[in-house]
């Protein structure tokens, strides 16, 4: 009979494995109370980092939305979803409180070498895992990786520092529910 799922404790070496090597991966969160919008994000451009076994961070890019920001802000509650597009079929998703740490901050500084530079770079999002699950993945479809997009990056560039200032502080305040989003810089 197929291995259809188990929970793990921590990120272990065969996760860790898994997860490194996937292109894209999406975020859910959800304001608390039972109103107002869950927000799934996919994310990419190599921003997801093991930081142990308990604990992961991705960077967060200068967007349209502040979604994933204020939720955290709000209940720190965080899922990241992880499925193979190629390769065997498997689904890790982690679960976690989720805390975000500002662009300029010391803790952003701590870990931003860890990633790429990107100059639409506005928070590092840092996740204590409380549970890491797998499942089959048998529903996903395949598909053949490409390359990147760089347009989100391209536009931050043309943008630049004070342009994405501007935006975050314009477009980055408050939800689409109304929840505060990233305090002006």
């Amino acid at each position: 009979m197929p291995r259809m799922g188990k929970t793990y404790e921590a990120i272990d070496d065969r996760t860790a494995e898994f997860l490194t090597a996937q292109r894209l991966f999406f975020v859910g969160t959800a304001p608390s109370g039972g109103d107002g919008h869950v927000n799934v994000s996919p994310k990419g451009l190599d921003s997801f980092r093991i930081l142990d076994a308990r604990t992961v961070a991705y960077l967060d890019l200068t967007g349209s939305g502040i979604e994933t920001a204020a939720h955290l802000r709000a209940n720190g509650r965080i899922t990241i979803m992880f499925c193979a597009f190629e390769g065997p079929p498997k689904i890790v998703r982690l679960y976690g409180r989720g805390e975000v740490l500002r662009a300029g901050s010391a803790a952003f500084g701590a870990l931003a070498p860890r990633f790429p530079d990107h100059l639409g770079a506005r928070a590092i999002v840092r996740v204590a895992l409380d549970r890491v699950s797998d499942s089959c993945g048998y529903s996903v479809p395949r598909f053949a990786y490409k390359d990147e997009r760089t347009q989100l990056l391209d536009w931050a560039d043309r943008k630049g520092p004070d342009g994405l200032k501007t935006y975050r502080r314009d477009k980055n305040a408050r939800s689409i529910d109304g929840l505060p989003g990233l305090d002006p810089e």
